[in-house]
């Protein structure tokens, strides 16, 4: 401010740094807002992630243990392969005469 300022013009000055104070303050408490919300939000994506990588953990563990037992069965569907023909056509006879028989028996109570 100048010498030659009147007392009228140092209150006018004054005001308008009050505005300009006040106009910071209320940007100043909208960023902290804004900051608090978006903390608030990355702790909660922080957590879902969390709880998916718990979830993705165990589906891995299914997995393995559907895999083993998958791998056990094919082994002995194998093992099935290698063994007599006959014995195996045999089994099969025997279940499709028995489906057979239990159809007939429904289309006859009928």
């Amino acid at each position: 401010i100048g010498e030659g300022a009147s007392a009228g013009s140092y209150g006018y000055t004054n005001s308008g740094y009050s505005v300009y104070e006040e106009e910071n303050e209320r940007l100043t408490e909208s960023l902290r807002t804004k900051v608090s919300a978006i903390k608030s939000l990355s702790i909660e994506i922080g957590t879902e992630v969390k709880n998916q990588n718990k979830m993705l953990s165990e589906m891995d563990n299914d997995f393995d243990s559907a895999g083993g037992l998958l791998g056990a069965t094919m082994g002995r569907l194998r093992t099935l392969s290698r063994g007599s023909q006959t014995k195996l056509l045999c089994y099969m006879m025997l279940f499709a005469l028995f489906v057979f028989f239990v159809i007939y028996w429904i289309i006859k109570l009928r």
